[in-house]
C-alpha cells in the first residue's frame, strides 16, 4: 500500500505540448515536418480521464499528430468544445451525470460512441465499517466521521449530486469538496490506520483495487442509474479529421482494461510513462482501433 499516488500532484499530471494554433490546424513537427495536424483534449483531472488521455496523446503521436492536453472543470471542458476552442473532451457520463451540461451545451457538440458502459457514483466506506452499508445510516457514524464526507471539485457532477445527498437524507455530515487528490489523501491516511473515513467515489477508478472499499445503498436513487462513458467533439470535427472518427468509435474499454492503464500510471508515478507503459504491453487492446486508420 505505499504505491506513489500520482494523483496527489494532479497540477503535474496533464503532461502538454504547447502548439501555436488553434483546434485542427496544422503545425511543424519536431523534425520540421508537416504533421497531421494538432487535436486540443480538455479533460477533467479524474484519474480515468488523466489515463485515456495521456494514452492517446501517445498512440495519436505515433501517428503524426500533435496532441495538446489541457485541463479544465467540467463546465469548462463542455464550453470550449462546444465553442470550436478545443477538438475533443473524451469523457462524458451520460444520460445522468452530466445532464445538466448536456442540456446547456449539447446542441453545439457531437457524441460519440461510448467506451466504457455501466460507471457508478456514490458514497463509499472503507469495508472494516462493517455495520454501515447504506447513506440513511450515515447520521450515526456522524462523529466518528469528523462529520465530514470527503470529497472532490466543487464544480464536477458527483460534487453537486453528493450536496443533493446531503439534503435528501437530512445529513448530519458537511460534504467538503476539494480535489481528488486531497479526498484520496484523506482516505488513504484514515484507511492506514483504520479509521472511519466516507468519501466519495466513481466507478471506473483504481482506488477500488487499490483500497479495500464499499459503496453504501443509495434508497433514494440521488446519484442516478448507470452511466456510460462517451466522447465528445466540436460539431465540425468529422469534417477536419474524418479518418479519426471511425478509431475513437473503435475504441472500447472495461475494468480489466481500464484498470490496467489506471495501474501501470499509478505504479510509474508519471501519467505519460505509464500510459507508454501500457501501450508496450496492449496492443492487442488498442491495435484494432487504430487499424481504423487504414
Amino acid at each position: 500500500m505505499k504505491k506513489k499516488l500520482w494523483l496527489l500532484a494532479l497540477g503535474l499530471a496533464v503532461s502538454t505540448i504547447l502548439v501555436a494554433c488553434g483546434p485542427g490546424g496544422d503545425t511543424a513537427s519536431e523534425g520540421g515536418e508537416e504533421s497531421k495536424g494538432t487535436l486540443e483534449f480538455r479533460i477533467n483531472n479524474w484519474a480515468e480521464n488523466i489515463a485515456v488521455s495521456n494514452m492517446w496523446k501517445i498512440l495519436l503521436g505515433e501517428e503524426g499528430y500533435e496532441v495538446n492536453l489541457q485541463s479544465a472543470e467540467k463546465t469548462v471542458v463542455f464550453q470550449d468544445v462546444a465553442r470550436g476552442e478545443a477538438d475533443i473532451a473524451p469523457e462524458v457520463w451520460l444520460p445522468y451525470t452530466d445532464q445538466s451540461q448536456w442540456e446547456e451545451y449539447g446542441d453545439d457538440l457531437v457524441q460519440g460512441d461510448s467506451w466504457y458502459d455501466g460507471t457508478v457514483l456514490g458514497i463509499a466506506v472503507p469495508t472494516y465499517m462493517e455495520d454501515l452499508n447504506s447513506i440513511e445510516d450515515l447520521n450515526n457514524y456522524a462523529e466518528e466521521l469528523d462529520g465530514t464526507i470527503y470529497g472532490i471539485e466543487p464544480g464536477s457532477s458527483i460534487a453537486g449530486l453528493t450536496d443533493e445527498v446531503v439534503t435528501e437524507y437530512g445529513l448530519e455530515l458537511q460534504h467538503q469538496p476539494a480535489s481528488e487528490a486531497t479526498m484520496l489523501t484523506e482516505l488513504q491516511r484514515a484507511y492506514e490506520a483504520e479509521e472511519p473515513v466516507a468519501v466519495t467515489m466513481w466507478s471506473p477508478h483504481w482506488a477500488l483495487a487499490e483500497f479495500d472499499i464499499k459503496y453504501l445503498d443509495d434508497p433514494k436513487g440521488v446519484y442516478g442509474e448507470p452511466d456510460n462513458i462517451f466522447y465528445v467533439t466540436r460539431k465540425d470535427f468529422a469534417d477536419d479529421f474524418p479518418e479519426l472518427v471511425p478509431v475513437f468509435d473503435a475504441w472500447k474499454m472495461d475494468d480489466t482494461t481500464l484498470g490496467a492503464l489506471m495501474a501501470s500510471i499509478n505504479e510509474t508515478g508519471d501519467p505519460e510513462e505509464g500510459a507508454q507503459a501500457w501501450i508496450d504491453e496492449n496492443e492487442d487492446v488498442w491495435g484494432p482501433w487504430m487499424d481504423e486508420l487504414e
